[in-house]
């Protein structure tokens, strides 16, 4: 069982290819509320830097602490790293 955590925490964000290039930031550490979701994040990111973010993330995969969150469900805590890794092209 999770705590349910208060207070605000700081999280990482990586955005890697084209989603850095949609975010122009590689990273960032984004505050918000301890009893926030990856989605959350996601949401707050993408109204921060604007719809072409929005749109990458819509169809990007998710890490969070390296391990795939698909549902984007995963409680947010102090220090956690999420990773936005849109499509790769190529063959």
């Amino acid at each position: 069982m999770s705590e349910l955590m208060t207070g605000t925490v700081r999280v990482k964000v990586r955005y890697f290819a084209g989603a850095g290039a949609a975010a122009r930031v590689d990273e960032e550490v984004v505050e918000v509320d301890g009893g926030a979701l990856v989605s959350g994040v996601l949401d707050l990111v993408g109204q921060q830097r604007g719809p072409d973010l929005v749109r990458v993330i819509a169809a990007s995969s998710v890490l969070v602490d390296g391990v795939p969150d698909r549902e984007r469900s995963h409680p947010v805590r102090d220090g956690l790293s999420i990773d936005v890794l849109p499509p790769f092209a190529g063959g």
